[in-house]
């Protein structure tokens, strides 16, 4: 008798125990039938296969909560008569205390019938018609949060039992996770696919390199502009990346150099190919694997601006064109003035006053007209030629140069060099003698009678040229106008002539030398004038034609 009940507790606790390892054996199938794949209706319909299946039910179906409009909406199903996702879609509208799948929502729990006589009230009236006579719904989870309810379903009732519903909850929250994630990777994809549509669709040419210098994106247009394929330049370093030499060499000097700064741009010239403008951005990434801060990865912009230059060119000539047309007459008016004056022989102030100003008037259309051409030649790089210059000659030049007129000014002129300066410097030596001169020329209009410093040092990755005058100083509420075109201070008690275009010639010389113009002044304080050149430009730089 002892031995029949020792072997019937022996066979209840291995049915026992192989119940316990087919419910895990069932979750463990679940979790890896659904964790292979990250398309969302591939893991809908394998997690309804795997449930079927671990639970034994004849049906069952996927519903998702969709946040936009508050409504639980059947995304898969299997096992049912009648199509309930794309024929006669079933949505569920949550809060409002009707139907079953309400309630689980609310409660956060799981909901069983196992006797449904057809007498029950459903959200969905349809939903009768699939005659189920036993039914367990259970929350899904994923990132803590309930993302929809997961349904078994058995035309057999009192189907579902305790260690069924154990399993449902179980496999719910794995499949929920699954879920989660497949939803996730597709919302990640799809940022990807639009992200891409917009860079391969853009003028612009793109480019990103990884923190380790790799290329990692390139779009059609950069390949174009480059001329080359795509392909051929994915996963390259950049560095022996099969591109412009002028190019790569122009972003090479830039990733390379220490400053800082958030955007880096150059322009260059490719023979026989497009004027590109480059900007280069850098793209910091904190590290959350190895104890380095942050990795450097780099964006770059290509845009052809052949057009611009070519349109620059252009406005250029015809600038040009039209001061020679201009001057041709102002010639001609000019000599008429000297043929009139060598005929009039008269003392009558009155007459000589009106000659004056005639001559004068001449004089000033005459430095207007050189002054425009001017300025439209710097800022559109026409004719700018970057070389190297031995610097202390080309400055005692300037002094050489501007010495009879600052005599004349009674102006005393002191040149200062600090002792870092470098020994050459790229740049055009004829537009920066010509800014210098403008800001020397300036001095002896508005501070005659005063001392003079010429001051050239160093500053970081930029050298200095000050004109330091003892001056009256210029007002405040004047010195953001000062390098606009045809901007001019009053000097008090001086009649000063001008264009007014000599400081914004100042202004385009500088940037074309990647530096900039500035003024520093105070009311009877003196002024300093400044223009700064950046060190490292390329020589032999020629923007001309």
């Amino acid at each position: 008798m002892e031995n029949t009940n020792l072997v019937l507790q022996n066979q209840r606790l291995n049915e026992e125990i192989k119940r316990r390892t087919d419910q895990i054996s069932a979750i463990n199938i679940v979790a890896t039938a659904v964790g292979h794949s990250m398309d969302l209706n591939l893991t809908l319909n394998t997690a309804l296969d795997a449930i079927r299946s671990a639970v034994g039910a004849e049906a069952a179906g996927i519903s998702l909560i969709d946040e936009s409009s508050n409504e639980l909406i059947l995304r898969a199903q299997a096992g049912w008569i009648n199509d309930f996702v794309i024929t006669n879609p079933m949505r569920i509208p949550l809060g409002q205390g009707e139907g079953m799948s309400d309630w689980v929502i609310t409660h956060d729990q799981v909901l069983v019938h196992n006797n449904l006589d057809g007498t029950e009230k459903y959200a969905v009236p349809s939903f009768k018609k699939e005659a189920f006579k036993a039914l367990a719904m259970a929350p899904m989870h994923g990132r803590g949060r309930i993302i929809g309810i997961l349904s078994i379903m058995s035309h057999t009732p009192d189907y579902f039992d305790d260690e069924t519903i154990g399993v449902l909850k179980s496999i719910a929250d794995t499949v929920g996770t699954a879920i989660e994630n497949a939803r996730l990777y597709e919302q990640q994809l799809e940022q990807e696919n639009r992200l891409k549509a917009v860079l391969h669709s853009t003028a612009d040419g793109i480019i990103a390199t990884d923190q380790n210098g790799r290329i990692s994106l390139v779009n059609y247009a950069a390949a174009n502009l480059l001329g080359v394929h795509a392909s051929d330049l994915q996963g390259m370093p950049l560095r022996e990346a099969p591109i412009y030499i002028k190019v790569r060499d122009g972003l090479l000097k830039v990733l390379d150099s220490p400053d800082d700064t958030t955007l880096r741009t150059f322009q260059v010239s490719v023979e026989d190919g497009p004027e590109l403008s480059v900007m280069v951005s850098p793209v910091r990434v904190p590290s959350q694997i190895t104890a380095q801060v942050e990795s450097d990865g780099w964006v770059i912009v290509l845009q052809d601006i052949t057009h611009l230059r070519e349109a620059e060119i252009a406005r250029v000539q015809f600038i040009q064109a039209a001061a020679h047309d201009m001057k041709n007459p102002l010639g001609v008016t000019q000599s008429s003035l000297h043929m009139l004056e060598s005929m009039i022989q008269t003392d009558d102030k009155t007459v000589q006053e009106v000659m004056d100003i005639a001559r004068t008037s001449i004089k000033r259309l005459r430095r207007l007209i050189d002054d425009m051409m001017h300025i439209e030649e710097i800022e559109s790089g026409y004719n700018l030629h970057i070389e190297e210059i031995d610097l202390r000659e080309m400055c005692f030049e300037i002094g050489v140069q501007t010495g009879p007129l600052l005599s004349s000014a009674g102006i005393t002129l002191t040149t200062v060099f600090a002792d870092d300066l470098p020994a050459t410097l790229a740049l055009d030596r004829e537009w920066i003698q010509r800014a210098l001169n403008n800001y020397l020329e300036n001095a002896s209009k508005y501070a005659p009678n005063t001392q003079v410093q010429f001051k050239v040092y160093r500053k970081e990755n930029f050298v200095h040229f000050e004109v330091i005058d003892d001056g009256p100083g210029i007002p405040r509420q004047a010195q953001m106008r000062l390098f606009e075109r045809f901007f001019r201070v009053s000097a008090r008690h001086v009649d000063v002539d001008g264009s007014g275009l000599g400081l914004a010639i100042v202004k385009s010389v500088a940037e074309a030398h990647k530096g900039t113009a500035y003024i520093h002044s105070e009311e009877g304080q003196g002024s300093t004038f400044g223009i700064t050149v950046m060190i490292g430009l390329s020589a032999g730089a020629k923007r001309n034609v």
